[in-house]
């Protein structure tokens, strides 16, 4: 257990420059790890965060009432896992979640572990991609338990590791 407590809510639009501030510190430390590629080009924008925002998807996570993380949780079909290729889904039947866009201020750890605790009250299967290059969000996801299941596209063709845990 980690020694930090989060509280969980929706985002709001009023969020969108302190998140941008999170991704902006994800970047950082995603930088100085060797990941030079995830999130560049002004990713995501404010467009992405205002559309998460109003379609119920995204949330901040606060200790002692400071933003310190934020995540997208987006239940139902994601059309870039229709397809996955070298592997295949643990299960590409029942509803599913999928985590993206989860990124925090580097001094709070279990952030991952929160958000993804936070994701099994709502759904009881997940899914997560991530850049070939972000050994830490690699580390992170399996030590959850979640089992590399292949590779899928994004839409604009890029490649990203796919993983799938399963609530039992």
């Amino acid at each position: 257990m980690n020694q930090y407590s989060y509280v969980v809510r929706p985002a709001e639009v009023s969020d969108i420059p302190k998140m941008q501030f999170l991704f902006a510190k994800a970047k950082e430390i995603m930088r100085a790890s060797g990941n030079m590629h995830q999130w560049n080009n002004g990713y995501p924008t404010d467009e992405q965060l205002k559309q998460d925002i109003g379609l119920g998807h995204s949330f901040i996570m606060l200790s002692d009432d400071e933003p310190v993380a934020t995540f997208a949780l987006i239940i139902g079909p994601d059309p870039t896992y229709k397809i996955i290729y070298n592997g295949k889904w643990i299960d590409d039947v029942m509803e599913y979640g999928t985590i993206h866009r989860i990124a925090s201020l580097p001094q709070y750890k279990g952030i991952a572990q929160t958000a993804f605790d936070f994701a099994w009250t709502k759904v009881h299967n997940l899914r997560v991609d991530t850049h070939r290059d972000n050994t830490i969000m690699q580390h992170v996801v399996e030590k959850y338990g979640f089992k590399y299941c292949g590779i899928i596209h994004l839409a604009n063709g890029d490649e990203r590791l796919a993983y799938q845990k399963i609530k039992k």
